[in-house]
Formats: structure tokens, sequence, C-alpha cells
């Protein structure tokens, strides 16, 4: 392995996707405003220039505005046995090619029996986006989750967008990737080779185990700010990112709960049918754990910042939500 580097969100992802591109002729690229090096500048390296000026149009394809085009021609050239990453810019975009996603991508596998391979990643990044409103601030994980033959990762650091990014690009399967609107600027360490597996956790913080708060992507930041608030008033909470939620860490996050016997989920999605229904209810199942849940109110993301606040979840909401679990 390389040395470490600093980089950011968007540039740990561009060094994955460049050094694939380099070792494997069959992976592309293909979206809107790919040749200037993306909207987010996740499509360009650490020294500012577009991937396209290192593997030409043929590579890194710039297409019309059509989701379900993009989608479309992504999943006939996973089965024609290229490795394309499919990027539609923001995840209320994706809406536009949920069937091609869904029904072509996530069932070809299982309809053909086993014959064809759609090892496709839709980049689609979620979470609210500051001052963008209600179309274009959405957190849309659980409805990737809910979809059989779907992956769906969700990294929270740079060095997760790197690993997370290496090994979805070397999986047989499409995964829902789903990078937070932003984090793109975000600094953090990176190991050059150092992959994440799919599916296996990380512990954000290690404050004790009076309680367990579970989160993902850029909302762990929060929850470690929160379980600071909270040692500060006597309170040891352990934070965990999931960093993938299907398949989710289910056995990392059990043991956490058998210790501390409370968990906490936390996440910038809607509360309402949220993907931390899913962990609590499993917890439930299969622990003695107290559990509660966290989420954004069931509104739209208002425009005004005073709007874009209520669906907000800031750290001091989780140390309260935090503080009344404790208390029952």
């Amino acid at each position: 392995m390389s040395s470490v580097q600093t980089l950011t969100y968007a540039q740990a992802a561009s060094l994955a996707l460049e050094e694939a591109m380099r070792a494997d002729p069959g992976v592309v690229a293909l979206g809107e405003d790919l040749g200037r090096g993306g909207v987010f500048g996740q499509y360009r390296t650490a020294d500012g220039q577009p991937l396209a000026a290192a593997f030409g149009p043929e590579r890194v394809i710039d297409t019309p505005i059509s989701e379900s085009t993009i989608m479309g021609a992504g999943v006939g050239m996973a089965l024609a046995g290229l490795r394309p990453v499919v990027e539609l810019r923001v995840v209320d975009f994706a809406l536009c090619a949920i069937d091609e996603l869904v029904n072509q991508a996530a069932k070809n596998r299982f309809m053909f029996g086993g014959q064809g391979r759609v090892p496709l990643i839709a980049r689609m990044p979620v979470g609210i986006w500051t001052a963008s409103a209600a179309q274009h601030s959405q957190s849309l994980e659980a409805w990737f989750a809910h979809m059989p033959g779907l992956v769906v990762v969700a990294p929270g650091t740079p060095a997760d967008n790197y690993g997370l990014l290496k090994s979805a690009l070397e999986g047989d399967d499409p995964v829902a990737y789903l990078e937070h609107k932003e984090l793109w600027g975000l600094q953090g360490e990176v190991v050059p080779g150092a992959r994440v597996p799919i599916g296996q956790c990380r512990v954000a913080f290690d404050g004790g185990h009076d309680l367990t708060i579970v989160s993902w992507s850029r909302q762990v930041h929060v929850c470690v700010q929160a379980a600071g608030q909270l040692a500060a008033q006597g309170v040891h909470a352990q934070v965990i990112d999931l960093r993938s939620l299907w398949p989710w860490d289910r056995e990392a996050v059990l043991a956490s709960c058998e210790r501390s016997g409370r968990l906490l989920v936390v996440h910038e999605a809607v509360q309402a049918a949220g993907f931390g229904a899913e962990i609590a209810a499993t917890v439930a199942e299969h622990t003695r754990a107290r559990v509660a849940r966290l989420g954004a109110p069931r509104i739209p993301v208002g425009y005004a910042p005073v709007l874009e606040a209520e669906s907000r979840i800031g750290a001091d909401a989780v140390a309260r939500a935090a503080q009344r679990l404790l208390a029952r």
C-alpha cells in the first residue's frame, strides 16, 4: 500500500475510480457534466484535471439530460461485459430512472437464472443540500434497501468513499452508491489501495456502553458531536457508522446493543418508514435493549433557512433523544 494521503471526499472517490479505470479497460463512467469533472468535482484528479482528459470521451461519457436513458445505457453496458459507473447528479433526479434500476438492473440475475450480471454502480448523492429545497434535498436510502438485488452503501468519510467504491467496483451486483451532497469538501486521511468491505460497520466514537447510537453518511458526524456532549454530561456512548445499508452489519450492532441495553438510531431521512425502523426492529427482536429512533419530520425540505432547519437533525436534538431514552 502507498503512504497516507489527505484527500477530500470527492477526491477520494475520484482516485478510486481512476485506479479502477487504469486497471480495467471495462470500467467506464457516464452521466451529465462528466467531461468537465462532475458537478461536485467528483470526476477530477487530485490536481484538478477532469478524468476525461486522461481517459477520453469513450470512457468518460457526457450524456444528454435524460436519467432513464443514462441508466438504461448503463444496464446494457453491464450486461455486455463492461463495468459502468452511472452518475445521476443527485438522488432526486434518479427517480426518473427507477424502472431501469429496480426492475432491470436489480432483478436481472434472478429472472434469468444467473446468466446475466449487472455490475453497475449508480452514484446518487443524497441528503439535504443547503438552500436547494424539496426536489434537491431528499434522503431515499430506504427505497433502495427495500429492493432485492441491490447493494446499498452510504460512505461518510473520505477513507470510506475511497474504500467502499473500490469494493463496489469489484462486485458483480448493482450498487446504489449514496454519497452525501454536503460532504464533498470534507478532508480526511486515505490509504491508497485500502478497501472497505461492504457490509462491515466502523465504530466512529467509542466512549463506552451506556448507549449505542447507530447512523450513517453525514449524520454520523452529527452523532459523534452529540456523543461528545453526552460524555461531558457523564453519558458514555458508542457511535456506529453502518457504512453499508444492505447488507448491514447486524452482528456488530446487536453485540453493541447487548452490552449497552439501549439503542438510538439516527438518520437524516424522514423518520416515518426510514431504514432506522429496520435496525430498531431487528434489535428489538434479538436483544432486550430499549430502542428509539430519531429522523426528520414527514415534511418536504423547505427552501427558506428557517424551514430547512426543521428537517435537519442537529447534535443537540440527538443528545436530547439520548437522554430521553436513558430516562425510560
